[in-house]
């Protein structure tokens, strides 16, 4: 019978069927970090347990920890409930003998961008984390979701979760992303077009041409935001594109060994008569640059677009209450206050590239405070190779060292209430960034642009100054 990726990598890892709804799913890597696993490890040390397969965990301090630019190895948390937490996640993954990037190894950064450049991503791997954006791993064929506490700690105690199966869906992209258009927006504009829960309990493929010209990192800023729509996964055949890649970050595998690997990952696609239960198809030619308006990432529009007039029926009443904005006005020109660069979404070396292109020669508003925040150490020393940093220093940004730092406001990058941000995370719930701020999610390029303007801007109009 013909199989979808998806159902592939299910059977592929299915050590037992429960029930007709559920299988016991084997998991190939395990991350975490000090956020989501302190009270798994609180449980397996109550119940006399030690981690099963320790080889198969990776362990990185990313959420509370502080991005000011000091050397790696004076980073200090401050916050003392944070403190705590990364020096407990510390003490768990030392004494279990988990691979750990901690607060002052230099190759520390966000997990979603340090796994993959450790080499630890495959296709046909099944990779978990107690982090709903673990669905970026498919841009490499693998399958990838986040999970709660009581999960982690089933997977340390285990190495399998007990897992309810999702309906397929597939999403076909054809055509050609315009000049100024990037993978963050082609994500942004999908979500806008199918809702929030438009995926919902689906594991989502992309296929088609669109897809296919996108780089690795690219196909991982389109995965890891596929869950804002609500999807269970998101999955991309893997191709040469990924196969360069990890020939590239090889982690542990020899020349040899991987590409024997690469023979059996030619496998891994699905079948010209699999069935899926949902099916849509868009042109990449339509998409615009995406500007959210709202407090939810399908409330998006095309920067040259209109915000959707007010509802007092509908949910985007209490958004444009929240956001402080007026229906059926244009989002460009909305001024800003503050710009961040960075995240799981957007915090890779292309990313910063794209950043750096529209601020060359060019300096922030006198009205903005923007930061670059690198996704990882080795980000941050391949952009300064580069001369990447010195074009953002000068042109009035400040220059960071990895962390989730402004995703998410769990450490000292926190917006002050009122104030607009320019940002190119996944998010932009209520309070999200800092309480009472508001969040307008963007591509690099575009919050670059809005840091140079001072205002939300087409970037479109904008010159590229690459070397």
């Amino acid at each position: 019978m013909a199989k979808t990726l998806y159902q592939k990598l299910v059977n592929s890892h299915t050590v037992v069927r429960l029930d007709a709804a559920h299988v016991l799913l084997y998991v190939d890597l395990h991350i975490m970090n000090e956020y989501t696993s302190p009270q798994a490890f609180g449980g397996l040390h109550q119940r006399g347990l030690p981690v099963l397969r320790p080889g198969q965990q990776m362990g990185v301090v990313d959420h509370v920890i502080p991005t000011r630019a000091d050397p790696v190895k004076q980073r200090v948390i401050h916050i003392e409930a944070a403190a705590r937490q990364a020096a407990n996640f510390t003490r768990n993954c030392t004494s279990s003998d988990i691979m750990l990037f901690d607060v002052n190894d230099p190759r520390q950064g966000i997990e979603h961008v340090v796994a993959p450049e450790s080499g630890l991503i495959r296709p046909g791997m099944v990779v978990l984390c107690g982090d709903s954006h673990t669905t970026t791993y498919g841009a490499f064929g693998a399958l990838g979701f986040g999970i709660g506490t009581s999960e982690i700690e089933h997977v340390l105690a285990t190495q399998t979760l007990a897992y309810r199966v999702a309906a397929d869906m597939r999403i076909r992209i054809d055509g050609v992303l315009p000049q100024g258009v990037s993978a963050k927006d082609l994500v942004m504009y999908v979500i806008a077009q199918i809702g929030a829960q438009g995926a919902r309990g689906h594991a989502l493929e992309y296929t088609g041409a669109a897809i296919n010209a996108l780089s690795v990192e690219a196909r991982m800023t389109l995965c890891n935001m596929t869950v804002e729509a609500g999807a269970r996964a998101a999955l991309i055949a893997p191709d040469e594109t990924v196969f360069d890649y990890l020939r590239a970050h090889p982690g542990n595998l020899d020349a040899a060994e991987l590409e024997l690997a690469v023979t059996a990952w030619r496998e891994l696609y699905s079948d010209r008569d699999a069935q899926f239960d949902r099916e849509l198809s868009f042109s990449a030619d339509d998409v615009s640059p995406y500007v959210t308006w709202g407090t939810s990432p399908d409330q998006a529009v095309p920067v040259d677009g209109m915000i959707p007039a007010r509802d007092a029926q509908a949910a985007n009443a209490k958004a444009l209450d929240y956001i402080g904005l007026r229906g059926d006005t244009a989002i460009e020109g909305v001024p800003i206050d503050r710009v961040f660069i960075g995240s799981c979404t957007n915090g890779r070396i292309e990313d910063l590239r794209s950043a750096a292109a529209i601020v060359r020669g060019r300096h922030i508003a006198s009205t903005v405070k923007a930061m670059v925040v690198p996704g990882s150490g080795a980000v941050r020393e391949q952009a300064e190779r580069e001369g990447l940093a010195d074009i953002f220093i000068e042109a009035g940004f400040e220059w960071r060292q990895p962390g989730c730092s402004m995703c998410l406001a769990m450490n000292d990058d926190v917006l002050l209430p009122g104030e607009r941000c320019a940002s190119t995370t996944n998010r932009n719930f209520e309070g999200r960034q800092g309480r009472d701020s508001r969040t307008h999610l963007m591509s690099p390029a575009m919050a670059a642009a809005a840091a140079v303007a001072g205002f939300i801007t087409d970037v479109r109009e904008w010159e590229y100054r690459d070397e």
